[in-house]
């Protein structure tokens, strides 16, 4: 059952890309959050296209044909399975999110070409090991094949690093040569300092659950693995050459992505 008296990160994510799939108690937490940070919105639409230029490459360069993108998020334009099948309509999608509404939606819209497929499942971050075991991926993706893990705006939801980089790490260990990860993280790394007061406000009143990380600690995140070029750089800089200007600086855009591979 959703429950509406508590805020999510995808329906207030949701609301910051204009969309409807949010309640009252969404939008008052995502405009308290843009009123400290009025660039949010920028944040959200630069996250989205990292994801599609990250899903882009590895479909059409790296040749990746699976895809586990772990908290999805509701459905929007250019959803990992829509890229990806674009580029290879035989690619193979799991979705996993830990939040009802946002698997009732997918299920509804996340819909596969007739070659490939997509598969929904409800589970946690927090539990690597639960979401690699569940019959409903190992259905559709064979995990002796590569594999492109999708860790969006979520690992930022993980206050301990040491945390995140084991979750990355297990997911990992379970894949073969050739999988891949892409990540984005918030960061304050570009912040002035009264944006990091005000942030450092909101945390403490409970009222923002999102943790900032440095460059180096994102760095942790993909130790050992060989990380593509640009490397560890704000989302709107990854390969973001064809992207129209004028581009956000990334101060606006607060956020880190890298993509890496295991070798």
């Amino acid at each position: 059952m959703v429950d509406e008296t508590r805020v999510h990160s995808a329906r207030r994510y949701n609301y910051w890309l204009g969309g409807k799939d949010n309640f009252a108690v969404d939008r008052e937490s995502g405009d308290l959050i843009a009123k400290n940070f009025p660039t949010i919105r920028i944040t959200a639409v630069e996250n989205r296209g990292f994801l599609r230029r990250a899903v882009t490459h590895l479909a059409a360069e790296a040749g990746v044909r699976q895809f586990l993108d772990i908290g999805t998020g509701l459905p929007t334009a250019n959803n990992t399975h829509e890229v990806a099948q674009r580029i290879a309509p035989d690619a193979r999608i799991v979705y996993v999110d830990n939040d009802p509404m946002v698997l009732v939606h997918a299920r509804a819209l996340l819909t596969s070409t007739p070659e490939g497929r997509t598969a929904y499942i409800e589970a946690d971050l927090r539990d690597p090991g639960k979401i690699l075991a569940d019959p409903a991926l190992r259905e559709v993706l064979d995990l002796r094949q590569p594999v492109a893990v999708m860790l969006i705006a979520v690992l930022h939801f993980i206050e301990d690093t040491g945390e995140a980089a084991r979750i990355v790490r297990t997911l990992l260990d379970a894949l073969p040569s050739g999988s891949f990860v892409a990540i984005s993280n918030g960061t304050a790394d570009f912040a002035d300092e009264q944006t990091r007061a005000r942030f450092a406000a909101l945390m403490a009143r409970g009222q923002l659950d999102a943790f900032v990380r440095t460059a180096d600690e994102v760095g942790v995140l993909v130790e050992g693995l060989e990380v593509l070029e640009p490397g560890i750089v704000p989302v709107s800089e990854w390969r973001a050459d064809e992207e129209p200007g004028p581009r956000p600086t990334p101060a606006e855009v607060a956020v880190y992505g890298v993509v890496a591979r295991k070798s």
